[in-house]
């Protein structure tokens, strides 16, 4: 059973908010709180249903004891029970803490790992892949960097994901994803095994990380690479190392004030991540790991060219529709990857 004062604190909060947005508060403060209230509003809308089926239920149980009401209750008390009982996990599940980055943009970033020509390859297709999933939901992609190899692979890519809930569905991708698959320059009709690295990191903002201009050295050149979308012929790309750290970010769009402001970006996240992790780090130390951890050195998934098959190893999930997936069908995967984290938040808050 949920705590009353829990949900009426809930309830509270949302009045309050409502009330504050109806005041004549300024811009900012008002898209601060907007941003809270479109967030407790769904919670709200559960809560409501909640309450509302556990009205009902306890009206049928009262019916139970009036003789004219009795058979009408016992015919409906199964069909509220089971309501009931699904509208309080519903409930848990609108209660359950939130990453307090995941309403921003990500920055994804794919870099080959074992097997070569073939590990650069598959870091192709998994960007692909990872494009075409943007384009379904209706998210901006925007390369910032990228280093073709001369067979058309990536050495490394960064990009920008801007949309409704990226960070929320994007932060289960992080992690090795590796590739069995024969490849085009094999003669001998041999399966190889490679892997790409996937990080997935949510942008920062200038309140979340201060960077001190002492702390950077910025450097234009001119692009290179092996005819990579983004070469041009003017020093127009920007290099940003950060000093304390050893972090080098760069950016080679056309315009050099874009790339600064690109390069910060990635410059930011790369940090932000770095102490989410370390807080995250100090947090599950006493348990086990989360799916969603982003623990980049795991191997979270498996595409198997010869059987047609993805597996997931995280949650042992195994569909056998890779093409599919590598045009970038990618929601089944992931809504089990959130069941998943939600399954284990609900039974760590049981345990409390």
């Amino acid at each position: 059973m949920i705590p009353a004062e829990k949900l009426a604190q809930l309830t509270d909060r949302f009045q309050f908010l409502e009330a504050k947005m109806q005041s004549g508060l300024s811009g900012a403060e008002i898209a601060a709180l907007g941003r809270e209230y479109s967030e407790l509003k769904p919670v709200v809308d559960t809560l409501a249903r909640y309450q509302a089926l556990e009205a009902d239920l306890a009206s049928a149980e009262e019916w139970l004891a009036d003789p004219d009401m009795r058979a009408f209750a016992e015919e409906e008390l199964p069909r509220l029970r089971t309501a009931f009982a699904e509208a309080e996990i519903e409930m848990q599940k609108a209660l359950l803490p939130r990453d307090a980055a995941d309403g921003r943009p990500a920055m994804l970033e794919i870099r080959p790992g074992t097997g070569g020509d073939e590990a650069s390859l598959f870091a192709a297709d998994l960007l692909r892949m990872y494009q075409r999933y943007s384009e379904s939901k209706g998210w901006r992609f925007e390369i910032i960097e990228e280093a073709e190899t001369e067979l058309g692979g990536i050495k490394e890519v960064v990009v920008r994901i801007e949309g409704e809930g990226v960070f929320a569905r994007m932060k289960y991708e992080s992690g090795v994803h590796r590739v069995q698959r024969v490849p085009e320059t094999e003669s001998g009709g041999r399966i190889h095994t490679s892997a790409a690295t996937v990080a997935v990191l949510p942008e920062a903002e200038a309140v979340d990380i201060e960077i001190n201009p002492g702390d950077i050295r910025i450097d234009t050149m001119r692009a290179s690479g092996a005819g990579g979308q983004h070469v041009n012929t003017t020093d127009s790309a920007v290099r940003i190392t950060h000093l304390p750290t050893g972090i080098i970010v760069t950016s080679s769009q056309k315009s050099q004030h874009r790339n600064r402001e690109l390069a910060m970006d990635v410059l930011r996240a790369r940090l932000y991540d770095m102490e989410r992790s370390r807080v995250d780090g100090a947090r599950s130390a006493d348990r086990k790991a989360q799916v969603g951890s982003g623990d980049r050195s795991e191997r979270i998934r498996t595409y198997n060219f010869p059987q047609g098959r993805m597996t997931d190893h995280r949650i042992n999930m195994t569909l056998y529709r890779l093409d599919q997936i590598l045009q970038g069908d990618l929601d089944e995967i992931v809504d089990a990857l959130v069941a998943d984290a939600q399954a284990t938040l609900l039974a760590e808050m049981a345990e409390l």
